[in-house]
């Protein structure tokens, strides 16, 4: 799943996209196994995680089922790395054209990160979007920018809690990038049953 609909209806349909950053690498890997076993089959893992393109791959190959990005994508040379290791997205923590055109050459989704409404309007223009730092404006903040530019799809990220994720997703968030409370919590299957009760 590398195209950019599947990568992009995946994350809509999941509605949580988990963020993996962490130093060890061993670690990384378990918490993307725990995510995709409890049925977030969509993860963001991170450039700042030693020997990146390595856990990319292993993730792979012991979660086939799961649909891997990379995140905090800043440079042509990390795109390109990841793209190589099979990312089925890339997510900057900027605007970054570099990225977006080694996406677009290999018809890979980019999610470009913003915050004012100038800067969402320039990346977000008929993409997904990343609002960074979310947790700075809070969902009345996304709630705001959706009633100006209800076009705009965007997925606020940074210093989002699980217990959250509602709130932001009826502001009109298109899904919601939660990292630490959700990626090192071991029964992550229980907490995401109460949090979508049958």
């Amino acid at each position: 799943m590398t195209d950019r609909v599947d990568a992009l209806e995946a994350m809509r349909a999941q509605r949580i996209v988990p963020v993996i950053r962490t130093e060890d690498g061993g670690e990384a890997r378990a918490r993307a196994r725990r995510c995709v076993e409890a049925g977030l089959a969509l993860v963001e893992l991170t450039t700042t995680i030693p020997a990146w393109e390595d856990l990319l791959r292993e993730s792979r190959s012991e979660c086939p089922n799961g649909i891997f990005g990379m995140g905090t994508v800043t440079t042509a040379e990390q795109a390109k790395a990841a793209l190589d290791a099979g990312a089925a997205f890339l997510v900057s923590p900027r605007a970054a054209p570099e990225v977006r055109s080694a996406g677009d050459a290999r018809g890979v989704p980019v999610i470009e990160a913003g915050f004012t409404p100038t800067e969402l309007a320039a990346v977000g223009a008929g993409r997904v979007a990343k609002l960074f730092p979310a947790h700075v404006g809070g969902p009345a903040y996304l709630r705001s920018l959706r009633a100006t530019m209800p076009d705009l799809r965007l997925v606020p990220s940074g210093g989002i809690s699980l217990g959250d994720v509602p709130e932001w997703l009826g502001a009109g968030a298109y899904a919601v990038a939660v990292g630490s409370d959700l990626t090192a919590a071991p029964e992550l299957a229980d907490r995401l049953r109460a949090l979508r009760p049958a």
